[in-house]
C-alpha cells in the first residue's frame, strides 16, 4: 500500500525506488537533526472532540491522571461527612479541534537543564474562551509555555491562539511577557470547502498582527527545525508518498484576488516529533491532512534509525472510505508503533480497528485528560509527580 521508498530510507524493506514520487523541494534530507532524549512526557489534552472522564488507560505504558475527581472542590463546611463537592462547571468540555500541552522532561545530563520540563503548546482549538476555560479547570500552567506550535491554518486548530497567547503572556509578565509562536509562512486567512450548496467558508484564521498584539513573538518557518534546545523537531513540508492519502476532497482557500481556489492537500501542515529515551519517536500530528502514514514515513525519513514509539493527534479518517481505512491500518501496523493516541478527526471506526488488530496499544485522546509516558527508571523517582499532574 505504500509507494516505493529509497533503500536508505526504507528500513522496513517496502521498496527500492531511487526517488520519491512527486517529491517536493525540501532541505530536510540535507540536514542532520539530533533530538535530546527525554525521560518522560506528559500530554495535557486541553481541547479535542471527545470527553471521557471515566475510562482508565487501556495500556500499562500510559498513565492517566484522574479526570472527573479533578472537578471536586472543598466544601466550606462538611456535608454529613462529605468534604468535597463535584462542580459541573469545573469539568472540561469537548469541541471540534485540537490543543495539546506537551511537557517534556529531559533525560539526565541533556541540555544543561537537569530535569526541568520543557513546555510546548500544540495548537489551540476552535474557541479562545473554551481553551481558557478548560486550561483553567485542568490547572494547566500557561505561564510555563515556552513555545507555541500551529500545525496548520485551519480554524479548529488556530482560533484559540489569541486567547491562549494572551493568557500565556499575562502569566509570563515577570519575564519578558512574550512567547514564541511558530507559524508556517504560507498564511491562509480563509479556507473552506465545496458543497452542493456552493462554497462554505470557515471563519478567518488569526493573523500575524493579531497574535503579536496578544503578546506573541511570531516566527515564520517553512523548513524543518529544532526548538527548545533540541527537545522537539518541527517538520517542514510533509511529502505525499502513499497512493491513497489525498487530502481533503473539495478543500478550497481564498486567494489574494478574492477567488476560491483548490486547496485539497493543505501543504502548510507540519508535525512535531520528540524522542522518548529507550523507546523511540513520539509524533504529534494535528489533522494528518498529508495522511497519517505519510506523516509517519516522513518522521522515519528524518530519523531512519529510530523506531516510532507513539503517534498522537488527529489521523483524519473519520470520513474515510473502507478501502482507505484498511490501507491505513495495514501500513500503520507495518510501521510497528508501540502506542497509538488518536483523537480529534480520527473517527470511531479507525479507533475500533486499531483496538481490534493492535489490542492494548490504543489510548484515545479525550478533552480534560492528562496522560503520561515515562521510561521505567523514572517511575521510582519523585519527578513522576510532575508527570502525573500532582502539583
Amino acid at each position: 500500500m505504500v509507494a516505493d521508498l529509497p533503500d536508505a530510507l526504507d528500513p522496513s524493506g517496502w521498496g527500492n525506488a531511487t526517488t520519491f514520487p512527486a517529491r517536493p523541494p525540501s532541505i530536510t534530507m540535507a540536514l542532520k537533526f539530533t533530538l535530546a532524549p527525554l525521560a518522560s512526557i506528559q500530554i495535557t489534552s486541553i481541547v479535542t472532540d471527545e470527553v471521557d472522564h471515566f475510562t482508565p488507560s487501556p495500556s500499562p505504558l500510559v498513565g492517566k491522571a484522574p479526570g472527573l475527581i479533578g472537578g471536586a472542590v472543598p466544601l466550606p463546611e462538611p456535608r454529613c461527612g462529605a468534604s468535597h463537592e463535584l462542580k459541573m462547571d469545573r469539568l472540561c468540555c469537548g469541541a471540534l479541534g485540537l490543543s495539546l500541552g506537551i511537557s517534556a522532561v529531559p533525560a539526565d545530563g541533556v541540555g544543561g537543564q537537569g530535569r526541568k520540563p520543557r513546555e510546548l503548546l500544540f495548537d489551540a482549538g476552535p474557541l479562545g474562551d473554551l481553551w481558557a476555560r478548560n486550561a483553567s479547570n485542568m490547572g494547566y500552567d500557561a505561564g510555563k509555555v515556552e513555545h507555541v506550535h500551529l500545525s496548520h491554518w485551519h480554524r479548529d486548530h488556530s482560533a484559540g491562539l489569541e486567547d491562549a497567547v494572551r493568557m500565556i503572556a499575562e502569566r509570563k509578565k515577570e519575564a519578558d511577557g512574550q512567547v514564541v509562536v511558530d507559524l508556517h509562512p504560507d498564511v491562509v486567512v480563509y479556507r473552506g470547502m465545496k458543497t452542493p450548496k456552493g462554497v462554505v467558508s470557515m471563519e478567518a484564521n488569526p493573523t500575524v498582527g493579531t497574535l503579536e498584539e496578544a503578546g506573541a513573538k511570531v516566527e515564520l518557518n517553512g523548513d524543518a527545525h529544532l526548538v527548545l534546545d533540541g527537545t522537539f523537531l518541527v517538520s517542514g513540508q510533509i511529502p505525499r508518498v502513499t497512493e491513497y492519502e489525498g487530502g481533503i476532497q473539495g478543500g478550497v482557500r481564498l486567494n489574494e484576488d478574492g477567488e476560491w481556489v483548490e486547496d485539497e492537500l493543505i501543504m502548510d501542515e507540519r508535525m512535531v516529533v520528540c524522542l522518548l529515551k529507550d523507546k523511540g519517536l513520539v509524533i504529534f500530528t494535528g489533522c494528518s491532512h498529508a495522511g497519517v502514514i505519510n506523516v509517519c514515513l516522513h518522521a522515519k525519513e528524518i530519523f531512519p534509525d529510530t523506531p516510532i514509539y507513539c503517534v498522537v493527534g488527529g489521523y483524519h479518517l473519520a470520513d474515510a472510505t473502507p478501502e482507505r481505512l484498511g490501507s491505513s491500518l495495514e501500513d500503520l501496523m507495518k510501521l510497528e508503533p508501540m502506542l497509538c493516541m488518536p483523537g480529534h478527526c480520527t473517527g470511531w471506526r479507525f479507533k475500533f480497528m486499531i483496538e481490534k488488530e493492535m489490542p492494548g496499544q490504543m489510548v484515545p485522546l479525550v478533552a480534560g485528560g492528562k496522560q503520561y509516558q515515562a521510561v521505567p527508571e523514572l517511575k521510582a523517582n519523585s519527578d513522576i509527580d510532575h508527570i502525573k499532574g500532582n502539583e
